[in-house]
C-alpha cells in the first residue's frame, strides 16, 4: 500500500460504514484504528445496531474516512471497499489492544468489538495536485 494511504488512515479516526441488504442501504459513522499489518479498520459498535446487523448479514461493505477542510486544494478522503469481521475470540483481544491504544477512553464504556479487511482504496489527495487519486487493492 502506497504510504500516503497508510499514513491518512493511521492520523483518521472516523469512518462512515456502509451497509445494504435486501437493496436496503444503510451507512453509519464510527471511531476506527487502522491495523496496517493486516489492513484492518478496527471500530467498536454495539451489537444490536442496524449496521452491524446488516454487516453480519452481507459482509461486503463500504465506506468513506476524509478530512473537514474550508478549501479545495485541502481536500483528501478515502473510499473502500471490504469484508465485515464478526472476530473470533481469540482475535478478539489483539482487535481491543490496537482499538484501545488509539482511543483509551473507550474503556470506559466497553462495547463489541468489529473490523473490516481491506480489500480496495481510492484515496483522493489534492495536497498532491488538484483531483490526485491514489489506488491500492488487495
Amino acid at each position: 500500500m502506497e504510504e500516503k494511504i497508510s499514513t491518512y488512515l493511521k492520523e483518521n479516526k472516523v469512518l462512515t460504514i456502509a451497509t445494504s441488504v435486501d437493496d436496503k442501504p444503510y451507512c453509519a459513522s464510527c471511531f476506527y484504528a487502522y491495523d496496517e499489518t493486516d489492513n484492518l479498520l478496527i471500530f467498536s459498535s454495539d451489537d444490536h445496531t442496524k449496521h452491524i446487523i446488516d454487516a453480519n448479514l452481507n459482509k461486503v461493505v463500504a465506506g468513506t474516512i476524509c478530512t473537514e477542510v474550508t478549501t479545495i486544494v485541502k481536500i483528501q478522503g478515502i473510499q473502500f471497499t471490504g469484508t465485515f469481521i464478526n472476530p473470533s475470540e481469540e482475535e478478539v483481544k489483539a482487535l481491543y489492544s490496537t482499538y484501545y491504544e488509539k482511543f483509551p477512553f473507550a474503556r470506559a464504556k466497553p462495547a463489541p468489538i468489529w473490523a473490516i479487511t481491506l480489500n480496495w482504496i481510492k484515496m483522493t489527495d489534492n495536497t498532491l495536485g488538484f483531483g490526485k487519486k491514489l489506488e491500492w487493492e488487495r
